[in-house]
């Protein structure tokens, strides 16, 4: 059951919409007032928010902007401001969608089927697309964060996933100890060279084979490390 937070501070109006809502078989949670609206919606996971403009407390663009700050709730504003800035106002601060009251119940609930089943969609899309890094019989799916080699997962630290990811993206290319520690500890880290060193250790003894006598990275004196073809 989907589940959706109504912020609305008119009582007939927001009992109303939740009676709609609950017809619809939407799971629902009302409030009157923009500071426990802001405070449902970050606290629980909420499918969908209902945002009044004018509220309480906090405005209704104060709550989505502070929101937006945190999660990506999808949001529908209903106001009764209708002037062309009301509704600019509300899609930057990070609206979804926008009804001005007074509103047909069906036209609300179809910009609610309409958007949920927008985000379904760029969800599904989302976690069937995958940036895939192969090297030999390692695979890494960038958006997963996964290190794998077939069906098994190499689990690996935040350093040693972002050593892999650059070798296995710079096939050929001879990285630095110098360019590494840049790229993975960022230039203001106060660390010394030869960390990048254990690291590579530690990346060696997860990623190499127990009965290979070559290692995927191979040192390059003096310079680096390098995977190569």
């Amino acid at each position: 059951m989907q589940k959706i937070l109504v912020i609305e501070d008119e009582a007939n109006l927001a009992r109303f919409v939740e009676l709609e809502l609950q017809h619809e078989g939407y799971e629902t949670v009302v409030t009157d007032n923009g500071r426990s609206g802001l405070d449902l919606s970050l606290e629980e996971n909420f499918d969908l928010i209902l945002l009044d403009l004018m509220l309480p407390e906090l405005s209704g663009l104060e709550v989505a902007r502070r929101l937006r700050e945190v999660k990506n709730t999808p949001i529908i504003m209903m106001t009764a401001r209708d002037s062309v800035i009301d509704r600019v106002s509300g899609l930057d601060y990070g609206a979804d969608d926008y009804v001005v009251k007074p509103f047909a119940i069906e036209e609300l609930l179809a910009r609610i089927r309409a958007l949920l089943r927008r985000i379904n969609i760029e969800t599904q899309e989302h976690a069937n697309h995958q940036s895939i890094v192969k090297y030999r019989d390692l695979i890494v799916e960038k958006e997963n964060r996964i290190a794998r080699r077939g069906d098994e997962i190499i689990n690996l630290t935040k350093r040693e996933y972002e050593l892999l990811v650059i070798l296995m993206e710079n096939i050929n290319v001879v990285q630095s100890r110098e360019v590494l520690l840049a790229k993975v500890w960022g230039y203001d880290e106060n660390v010394e060279t030869n960390v990048v060193d254990v690291y590579i250790r530690y990346l060696r003894n997860k990623i190499d084979l127990s009965d290979s006598k070559t290692s995927y990275i191979q040192t390059v004196r003096g310079t680096g490390y390098v995977m190569r073809q």
